[in-house]
């Protein structure tokens, strides 16, 4: 149901002291000291403001101060760690191991020849089995994946993109024969392909039939799955890309909004699906920057659906977001100091209002993770929960000049790329003109300048360089690896009944050209046990694979 954007003070802090849907914090809002803090704190009126203007309550629309109320005074960010790496039972394991730490969610991370949509066998496979992410070919290695864990009390991220509508089929076949009921199931699978051609390079098939398997998931899920995000819009990898904050938000945004009007054309309701389209950007250095992009990007998405996408329900206008703290700031010197770099770059999130956060482990950027890494990363975010007094009241920074005038220039730069891109044609003609890549390109190359002037001072790379490190122990990932998933493999094509593979990926292709909703033909093959390169290679057979031309 909609509402009045506009609500009175006693309201909101009546909202604030509400009940949140668990899990629900049980300290007291005090600090330290035991000095009570109160729920909310509205801006005063001296940037002129006056009366009860839109933006003053956190939960109140246009969502700049938060998207719910009582923030975490209520209820705590879900705790996610991305994690993946070997076989699907040695990343079962980690999940364990991590959930048995306190961890409050869980993040998949798949390795490179599945997020390219082949399986462990194939030729270009060699040597990247299992190697920066967990293997995964057929429905058997999605159950052992999630084996002995309950997904309808967990919340679980699959980030996947162009084989993302594959390994959907192949979670909810794993949720189906274990029983679970989809109605009931919650997570997010990232299935954001556009930011594949800006930025990562991931892609499989041409831009627009790519967009209309994100599209696939968002309907089925619209209808099947109501509690799934099927689709996690990322500014995450434009920033790791080397974009400035302003092309995060301007182009992250984009891309759902060329998610919502695809959507729209193929005749959804947008109340229909917009409540579960979700977020996903980083959390960088520049801690009041980081903050000011993540109040702008709820403005601007709150306003672009309500007014440029006629949604109604309150629940289409908020911004959900994951955030996880930058990859691309992590160095090998030193990289101990990772650890304050990441609990800084948290923060940003927290105070941003993120509703859930990976915080990147001290050695990523030398190896996979090791237990005692993840495990310190996961504790950076338990300790600025329940020690440092940021969640005890809603919007802490809110009606600070400072950031309340950063987040206005970013919204000001943001406009002005989404003229630029409407300019070009939209953003498919956008894609195929290089724009994005050009931008974020030259973005890159300013800031590599500064840093190399050392007009930019990074810690341990060009000031204050340590003469003798010692190096750190990291995890490695066992030759054996590769050989026992191909054997799995190998195993599994040996049970297959022939015949009924042969009739699903003819179902598949048969789907695909004609337009039809994919999941339920390729949920059929994942049950047949049909392997990701097999669906895949159905889909290229109808789609094509597509070649970007040289810039």
């Amino acid at each position: 149901m909609s509402r009045s954007p506009r609500t009175n003070r006693a309201e909101m802090e009546r909202r604030a002291e509400e009940p949140a849907t668990s899990p629900v914090r049980e300290q007291p809002p005090t600090t330290v000291s035991g000095w009570p803090i109160e729920p909310l704190d509205p801006p005063d009126d001296r940037n002129g403001r006056g009366g009860e203007s839109d933006d003053r309550y956190p939960g109140q629309y246009p969502f700049t101060r938060g998207i719910h109320a009582s923030m975490y005074r209520g209820r705590l960010w879900t705790m996610r760690q991305f994690a993946g790496f070997g076989t699907p039972r040695q990343t079962n394991e980690r999940f364990k191991f991590l959930l048995g730490k306190g961890q409050t969610g869980l993040s998949t991370a798949f390795d490179l020849p599945t997020l390219m949509g082949l399986d462990s066998d194939h030729p270009r496979a060699a040597g990247e089995v299992g190697r920066l992410g967990v293997a995964v070919d057929t429905l058997d290695d999605m159950r052992v994946l999630f084996d002995g864990i309950d997904l309808e009390s967990t919340s679980v991220s699959l980030t996947i993109n162009a084989p993302a509508i594959v390994l959907m089929a192949f979670y909810l076949a794993a949720a189906q024969e274990r029983g679970f009921d989809f109605r009931k199931l919650r997570g997010t699978i990232q299935n954001d392909i556009l930011k594949e051609f800006h930025a990562q390079n991931e892609f499989v098939f041409p831009p627009e039939p790519s967009v209309r398997l994100v599209c696939d998931v968002i309907e089925f899920c619209a209808g099947h799955v109501p509690q799934w995000n099927p689709v996690s819009i990322s500014g995450y990898h434009i920033r790791e890309a080397g974009s400035t904050a302003a092309q995060e938000l301007a182009f992250t945004l984009a891309d759902g909004f060329h998610y919502v009007e695809q959507c729209l054309a193929r005749g959804l309701a947008v109340d229909a699906f917009a409540p579960r389209l979700s977020f996903f950007f980083n959390a960088h250095n520049d801690l009041f920057e980081e903050v000011a992009k993540y109040r702008a990007a709820r403005g601007l998405w709150a306003e672009a659906m309500r007014y440029r996408y006629g949604a109604t329900d309150e629940a289409s206008w908020k911004l959900r977001f994951h955030a996880q703290t930058a990859g691309c700031s992590l160095q090998a010197q030193q990289p101990e100091l990772n650890l304050i770099r990441v609990a800084y770059q948290a923060l940003a999130a927290v105070l941003g209002g993120c509703q859930s956060l990976h915080t990147n482990s001290m050695d990523e950027t030398l190896a996979l993770p090791s237990e005692h890494a993840v495990t310190l990363a996961l504790r950076t975010q338990q300790v600025l929960a329940y020690e440092t007094g940021v969640t005890n009241t809603a919007d802490p920074l809110g009606g600070s000049d400072f950031v309340e005038a950063l987040a206005r220039a970013m919204q000001h730069d943001a406009r002005g790329y989404f003229d630029r891109i409407a300019s070009v044609g939209g953003m498919i003609p956008a894609i195929e003109a290089g724009f994005f890549r050009r931008e974020i390109a030259d973005a890159a190359f300013a800031y590599q300048r500064e840093v190399d002037a050392k007009r930019k001072l990074i810690v341990g790379l060009n000031a204050f360089v340590e003469a003798d490190e010692k190096p750190m122990e990291t995890l490695t990932v066992d030759d054996r690896v590769e050989r026992d998933q191909i054997a799995t493999l190998r195993a599994t094509r040996g049970r297959v009944d022939a015949g009924e593979l042969r009739r699903c990926l003819g179902e598949v292709r048969r789907a695909a050209a004609m337009s039809q909703n994919l999941v339920g033909p390729l949920l059929q093959a994942a049950h047949a046990r049909a392997s990701v390169g097999e669906m895949m290679d159905a889909l290229a057979d109808v789609f094509g694979r597509y070649e970007p031309k040289s810039a």
